[in-house]
């Protein structure tokens, strides 16, 4: 395993947590924390932030540079995932199973659009 793999690794997985923890915190009011959850999530963001800057740095790769195209494809992914974890609430929790699958396909739909947007068709 390489130096950067390595390090993308553990960054990744303690900013994963430390975001993950601070959703939970936000999102559940029995834990009545949600002012240091949402500091718990910035920092999450952050070290994530910090995880592609180093990897990216690590692999000597120019930095990202922001375009219409990247931010397009950024869009595209969140209003994917939006749309699918939409689809997965209205099935599980509000009981709409056909609404739900709907949008949760055309999450899926949007989310695997992404695959010939950002590597191209060949």
């Amino acid at each position: 395993m390489k130096k950067s793999s390595f390090a993308a690794m553990i960054m990744g997985t303690i900013g994963g947590i430390l975001f993950a923890i601070g959703m939970c915190m936000c999102l559940l009011p029995e834990w009545n924390a949600f002012k240091p959850g949402v500091f718990m999530g910035c920092i999450g963001f952050a070290v994530l932030l910090a995880m592609v800057i180093v990897w990216r740095r690590m692999e000597n790769k120019t930095p990202i540079r922001l375009n219409g195209k990247t931010v397009g494809t950024v869009a595209l992914g969140v209003v994917g995932s939006l749309l699918l974890g939409l689809g997965m609430c209205l099935v599980m929790v509000w009981s709409n199973i056909i609404l739900g699958i709907i949008l949760g396909i055309a999450g899926i739909i949007l989310l695997l659009s992404l695959i010939p947007l950002i590597k191209g068709l060949k």
